[in-house]
């Protein structure tokens, strides 16, 4: 907060404001506006301020990790040519340190196990008016490896949202809303196995590397904290206890655990893809610790049809790891999930036909496996629709959406190109399937 008020990029609204819709609205309207960051003093229903629009724009968010962001790529750099070292020492001087930051800790306390609440004393932010209750919208939810639970390197962090009131639940429960292909389901899969609950700390606020870091499609087995560190600027530090570890400098923790036995009903939901995504059954959170900092506030998004705030989440993420897809799938140059269809629904890819070349091509070859791999490939398995292309003069920009049409629509042979998946996995809040999690 401080650093964006020093940087004129904040208003505050010292105005009673209600968190029940009147609030979201404010947010809407300012992020479309282009609109600095809010920090709302006075919110009704509770002590604690609320603060929005924090990733308010790319520039913004660069702004955020200005002292951080160019020391992320060149790790990046250095990850995809090691060789790079020797022959520009002084540029990748820095890359030990900060690989040394990506290292998290423990420690025996922090600022956020200061005060205790309960959870009705937190902000109920609603959103829209059919939304089934309160929701979190910008958590970031911590399960520990239950086979390693002290394992820092094995916790995983992810961004699901949590439903604090509304509904079946009861005072002490909360909503934790996770989809398929989430990291979260490895670690809770392991508890049902061995049976016992699985531990959480779900965490808001803190360093703006920790809310980014959570919404990262990191490969399985990696995890967060190590790309929170770098960009932070710091080891992350973790408070350990009979619980799962929890971000120590972090504004407001929920701890407790997973139900083994029960599910309640979450939802509804106004959602990225511009609908609801309406009530089912997920995970039941009991809760056993609501801890805050002093001064705490609680930092929120507004979840809705695109363009919102959480598309600079998007930009960012194709900005540090663009250069990182092509190590990833073979063949494979670039990968653009298209915001404006609410993400996963829609896939841009540059692929190339490297295989056979003194045969003179006359349709797709590598590019259909090439497309078969990126749809294999955790969360881009969700994608609804897929448009993959050659591009041997390296002429196309995978994020110029029109130009890339443009250049497909150009040589598509729809009887030659056009391929179903069936009977397969979906998005969660897909309902155009046969069923939930399928089509």
């Amino acid at each position: 907060m401080n650093d964006l008020r020093r940087g004129e990029r904040l208003i505050q609204i010292d105005d009673t404001v209600d968190p029940q819709l009147e609030m979201a609205e404010i947010q809407r309207r300012v992020y479309a506006r282009g609109g600095p960051g809010l920090l709302f003093t006075d919110v009704r229903g509770t002590q604690f301020p609320m603060a929005s629009n924090l990733f308010g724009s790319l520039e913004q968010a660069r702004y955020l990790f200005r002292d951080t962001l160019e020391a992320v790529r060149r790790l990046i750099e250095v990850k995809l040519d090691p060789s790079a070292i020797p022959k520009r020492p002084f540029r990748y001087a820095g890359v030990p340190l900060t690989a040394i930051r990506m290292l998290p800790r423990f420690t025996r306390r922090g600022a956020v196990t200061t005060n205790h609440c309960k959870v009705v004393d937190l902000p109920q932010l609603k959103c829209w008016p059919d939304d089934g209750g309160a929701f979190v919208t910008l958590p970031q939810v911590l399960s520990a490896d239950p086979a390693a639970s002290d394992n820092l390197m094995r916790v995983n962090l992810g961004m699901y949202r949590i439903q604090l009131s509304g509904n079946e639940y009861s005072p002490g429960e909360v909503g934790l809303h996770y989809q398929i292909h989430r990291g979260i389901g490895v670690h809770h899969r392991a508890a049902l196995d061995r049976g016992e609950p699985l531990r959480v700390a779900i965490t808001v606020g803190g360093s703006p590397a920790m809310t980014l870091a959570a919404v990262m499609p990191l490969p399985e087995g990696l995890t967060e904290l190590t790309f929170a560190g770098a960009l932070a600027g710091r080891r992350i530090r973790m408070v350990p206890g009979d619980h799962a570890p929890v971000y120590a400098d972090a504004d407001f923790a929920i701890v407790g655990t997973i139900d083994p036995q029960q599910t309640k009903p979450e939802g509804p939901f106004g959602d990225h893809l511009g609908y609801y995504s309406l009530q089912h059954p997920f995970p039941l959170m009991k809760v056993e610790h609501v801890w805050h900092r002093d001064d705490a506030i609680w930092p929120f998004t507004v979840v809705g049809r695109p363009p919102q705030e959480d598309t600079t989440f998007g930009q960012l993420i194709h900005e540090i790891t663009d250069p990182i897809i092509p190590t990833v799938i073979p063949g494979v140059k670039a990968v653009h999930a298209v915001d404006a269809s609410g993400v996963h629904p829609l896939l841009l890819a540059i692929g190339s036909e490297r295989y056979m070349p003194y045969l003179k091509a006359t349709g797709p070859q590598e590019l259909l496996t090439q497309a078969n791999a990126i749809l294999g490939n955790g969360q881009l398995s969700l994608a609804k629709y897929l448009w993959i292309t050659d591009d041997p003069d390296d002429s196309l920009d995978i994020h110029d959406i029109e130009s890339f049409l443009k250049h497909v629509l150009a040589r598509v042979d729809w009887r030659r190109d056009l391929h179903f998946q069936t009977q397969t996995t979906i998005d969660t809040r897909d309902y155009s399937g046969t069923g939930f999690n399928q089509g």
